[in-house]
């Protein structure tokens, strides 16, 4: 996946970009998933894209029908619909109906799809301790220190939105969640005061730091159509190794 990988290591800061990406490819794409579930939907969605109301079409039931795939498999469009749609519908199902706020939050495992990406983000270190003291490291008041609490915020929500249960264990305790969502806020809340005077950065910025705990669950909802829960456990991995054998061989052996 290039896109994160280019995007992480351009320096440039973690921002909404789903919607400035998608291509009239990508859009057929989905059109096409549409249709395998309803020839009739796909006609609609169609039409919607030709009259320019692509949104129309990315919040549709058909449209998140159609990304979460048949049998278990994700639909065959790009990462980011893959991503875009169900966060989204995961978020106007809280009341969120920021658009902004739903591509920035389907941008964050966009961005960090490798592990190559998510190391240009703070060295690769994890911590809410550690992320502070990156940010105290960037000089005071400056974009740069703004662009470093942006980018650590987006990490801290893709750990506590798509991995939880390995924030878990490694803190020894549930409330790590919950800590890295508060510092997610106060991260993209310290963006937003420095970066305000240009504008849509450090207004969308604010709006994030508002909603970070709606973010983050908008993640964990979408995340289980595609890593499935506790991704990085020794049973999960088991199961991820066994399901590559064959039909019928994801389920492990029962040890009497």
């Amino acid at each position: 996946m290039r896109l994160g990988i280019g995007f992480a290591l351009r320096g440039a800061m973690i921002a909404p970009i789903i919607h400035r990406v998608l291509t009239r490819e990508d859009l057929a794409r989905l059109v096409a998933e549409i249709g395998r579930v309803d020839q009739a939907e796909a006609r609609a969605a169609e039409e919607a894209i030709q009259a320019g109301d692509v949104d129309a079409v990315l919040d549709s039931p058909a449209a998140l029908e159609a990304v979460r795939g048949r049998g278990g498999a994700p639909a065959a469009v790009p990462l980011t619909i893959l991503w875009y749609v169900p966060v989204r519908a995961a978020l106007r199902a809280r009341g969120v109906s920021d658009v902004e706020l739903a591509d920035y939050a389907a941008t964050v495992p966009v961005v960090f799809a490798t592990w190559r990406a998510v190391r240009t983000v703070a060295r690769g270190e994890t911590g809410v301790g550690v992320w502070w003291r990156y940010v105290a490291s960037l000089p005071d008041g400056t974009v740069a220190q703004a662009e470093g609490a942006a980018d650590v915020a987006a990490l801290a929500l893709w750990w506590a939105g798509c991995f939880p249960e390995w924030v878990t264990r490694r803190a020894a305790g549930r409330g790590m969640v919950r800590a890295y969502v508060t510092f997610a806020g106060q991260a993209l809340a310290l963006a937003a005061r420095i970066l305000a005077p240009r504008g849509p950065v450090g207004s969308w910025c604010a709006r994030a730091a508002d909603e970070a705990e709606a973010l983050r669950a908008a993640l964990a909802e979408a995340r289980r159509d595609y890593l499935g829960r506790d991704t990085h456990s020794a049973e999960r991995r088991l199961e991820r190794f066994l399901s590559r054998l064959g039909p019928g061989s994801a389920t492990p052996p029962t040890w009497n």
